[in-house]
């Protein structure tokens, strides 16, 4: 079969299209074809720059997989051929504390990925598709859903009449904006695009702050809020936009820390003041894929794809990423 591989640090341009063996099911595994995966930030920088993260190489990115189930090993249970299915972000993370071994099996870094035709992986790395969504739609939900979920629900229990603050409109913050409306919860979301912002608000987002015209947000959002801040904030900048954050929560609130986009300091004291959690959300566990299937599945939820590219295709797919124009997921499909 053929799959992509990051060879060496020379980028997007460097990605290989080669021929891979990958045997059969062992024990306990399935093998499935790869209909749909998505690009994550994190499949991103991996590819651009796999020594930076400790990438061993040669290695196939992308964590992400929607697929057909074609093979299972001996003792598989749960699957069996034509089942539709998608990967799990670690290979072994069930529902446990994390662990570093569970760190230790990450899809598309540690372990190898899922830009490939087929692949197999333990059938506990798995779990079912919601049944209305497409192959490009399911191809989108193993780390920005999964991680939207953890940090809203999983970790900031999320409840009807919280107000939750989403950044921008990639991946995670799309997902946390479908989610917290299918919870009953009011958004403010935050972009630097006056467009981007009107189809957040066709989405349900309640209010929308463009923080290039705003850029004190976090006095905008305490604006909005009567002065109480949010209960929750899907906090994906890093720590260029932490104190903004911080500033911006309520008391008793939480914030997922999810990305590592920008570098600066932070004053703690308000952590304190406020009693605020501050968790730091790296996806979540297979129990936390079937909780949040649940609620898509009860929901018939969505998710919003910006563009596809065909399997062939992908370093254009990468690239696309890099513009950093796209609202919503970015899909590498391979239907044949």
């Amino acid at each position: 079969m053929k799959a992509w591989r990051i060879e060496n640090d020379d980028g997007i341009d460097a990605l290989k299209l080669t021929d891979v063996d990958i045997g059969d099911p062992g024990p306990g595994e399935v093998r499935f074809r790869v209909k749909a995966s998505s690009i994550n930030r994190r499949d991103f920088n991996t590819v651009r720059a796999p020594s930076a993260r400790d990438t061993p190489l040669p290695r196939i990115p992308n964590s992400d997989a929607a697929g057909e189930v074609v093979a299972v090993g001996d003792g598989v249970r749960e699957f069996k051929p034509g089942d539709r299915v998608a990967s799990c972000f670690f290979k072994r993370w069930q529902g446990e504390r994390m662990r570093a071994s569970i760190m230790a099996s990450a899809l598309g870094g540690a372990e190898e990925g899922m830009l490939s035709e087929e692949a197999i992986l333990p059938e506990t790395a798995l779990v079912p598709l919601p049944e209305h969504l497409t192959w490009v739609e399911a191809g989108t939900l193993t780390c920005a859903g999964v991680t939207a979920w953890n940090a809203l629900v999983e970790q900031g229990g999320l409840k009807a009449g919280d107000t939750v603050l989403v950044m921008g409109t990639g991946g995670v913050s799309i997902f946390a904006l479908q989610l917290s409306k299918i919870m009953g919860a009011r958004v403010i979301a935050t972009s630097k695009s006056d467009e981007k912002l009107e189809r957040a608000r066709n989405m349900g987002a309640d209010e929308t702050i463009n923080y290039v015209d705003t850029p004190n947000w976090e006095k905008a959002v305490l604006d909005l809020t009567d002065g109480e801040g949010v209960d929750q904030i899907v906090e994906v900048g890093g720590a260029g936009t932490l104190q903004k954050s911080i500033d911006a929560v309520g008391f008793g609130g939480h914030i997922g820390l999810i990305g590592v986009l920008t570098q600066g300091e932070i004053n703690p004291l308000p952590l304190l003041g406020k009693s605020i959690r501050l968790t730091g959300i790296y996806v979540g566990s297979r129990e936390m894929f079937r909780n949040m299937n649940a609620a898509i599945s009860a929901n018939a939820l969505k998710p919003v794809i910006d563009r596809t590219f065909s399997f062939g295709d992908a370093r254009a797919a990468f690239n696309a990423m890099g513009e950093d124009q796209h609202f919503g997921k970015i899909v590498i499909v391979d239907e044949d």
